[in-house]
């Protein structure tokens, strides 16, 4: 397990001098009074302090922080094909990723209540920027996934995460959640990385059927009725239509923060059908490029299948193309409701209104193409 060191959550036994550096941050005061609103500060550190097992962290602090986001930013949080998971197993979750934290949080908080133990969670290196965001992360079985540098410094990272994956699920006996690609969606279209397929056999070079079948992979399909930070991704994408965008300093807490504040309606998860060793032996003669492609698109397929659309998305879809095809999906006041909203991008100062207003309508718009897609392949 040494090997692993550098990426790891922490052990049960890290857990009270985490739990010291935590109570002694600068922002403990702010996060007591979004987590425990109700109760004195004192008593919240004096709880923290006692803990002592990652468990301790999870069911009093983050289960805590899940319904503090569930009651206060959503109108509702439903869920699905949770009852297919076998307790007894354990998973590889991939999940389209729309928010940075509170797609594998909220899904933690899923497992919680339905019995299952709680899973790992792949977190970027680039937002383990505090020493604060490193201890609440690692408290919460967050592991790091380590991005960009050279092509050699990229190939040994991938091969060290694929290592510690097929270990997590064989020999520690855990479930873990990883992003269907690097980063979050911007533009709406759900597409899993292959590259992500290839990570997964890298560990397991002699056989690329079991490489993935043995990691029990479960598509998860997250959909947001009003889509974490548009607004802020909407910019993005425009200013990056020409040249690589380049972060600003505090963008990532400003996204992770916002994505837990902002309303985002009716929110739902769909545990899609796993990714069994028949389905991919449907494929076992293709090349290995060819194989991490096509077990990618199978992803693909049950991820945007089962997307929940709303109201949103066929609004935006129809102001997009300039027409009424779904006219029938939605009432004028939610029709208003999104164009108030989307009048929040005439704020910015920018040269081309237009072209943000379209890639903003895109966000929200795609998404009907994906899935109406999905169906179909779905169907035949």
């Amino acid at each position: 397990m040494n090997n692993f060191d550098d990426i790891r959550p922490y052990y049960d036994e890290e857990i009270p001098a985490a739990m010291q550096r935590i109570v002694k941050s600068n922002f403990f005061g702010l996060l007591c009074t979004y987590v425990y609103p109700d109760r004195n500060p004192e008593d919240v550190k004096q709880m923290m302090l006692s803990f002592r097992t990652i468990r301790d962290f999870q069911l009093e602090v983050m289960r805590c922080v899940n319904e503090q986001v569930i009651s206060r930013s959503t109108t509702e949080f439903t869920y699905e094909g949770v009852d297919q998971l076998d307790p007894a197993k354990k998973y590889l979750f991939v999940s389209n990723h729309r928010d940075i934290m509170l797609d594998a949080c909220l899904l933690q908080y899923i497992l919680y209540r339905n019995g299952h133990e709680t899973s790992e969670i792949t977190f970027g290196a680039n937002l383990m920027s505090s020493p604060l965001v490193i201890d609440i992360g690692k408290c919460n079985k967050m592991l790091r996934v380590e991005r960009g540098g050279t092509m050699r410094d990229f190939y040994l990272s991938s091969q060290h995460l694929s290592d510690y994956i097929r270990y997590v699920l064989t020999q520690k006996r855990q479930s873990l959640w990883i992003a269907q690609r690097n980063g979050r969606t911007k533009d709406g279209i759900d597409q899993t990385d292959q590259g992500i397929i290839k990570m997964f056999c890298m560990s397991y070079p002699q056989d690329k059927i079991k490489a993935l079948a043995e990691l029990n992979i479960v598509p998860v399909s997250v959909s947001y009725e009003w889509e974490s930070c548009d607004i802020l991704k909407a910019l993005e994408l425009y200013e990056s239509r020409f040249s690589r965008y380049v972060k600003k300093p505090g963008e990532d807490l400003n996204s992770i923060l916002t994505g837990i504040a902002q309303p985002k309606g009716r929110v739902h998860f769909t545990f899609c059908p796993q990714i069994t060793e028949l389905d991919l032996t449907c494929y076992d003669q293709s090349t290995s490029n060819e194989y991490h492609r096509l077990v990618a698109a199978l992803l693909d397929q049950r991820i945007n299948a089962a997307y929940q659309l709303r109201p949103n998305n066929y609004i935006a879809h129809d102001l997009r193309y300039a027409q009424q095809h779904y006219r029938d999906r939605y009432t004028e006041q939610e029709y208003q409701k999104f164009v108030n909203h989307m009048q929040k991008l005439q704020e910015f100062d920018i040269a081309e209104p237009d072209v943000l207003r379209d890639i903003f309508l895109g966000i929200y718009s795609n998404p009907v193409e994906t899935h109406e897609a999905a169906l179909t392949i779905q169907r035949r």
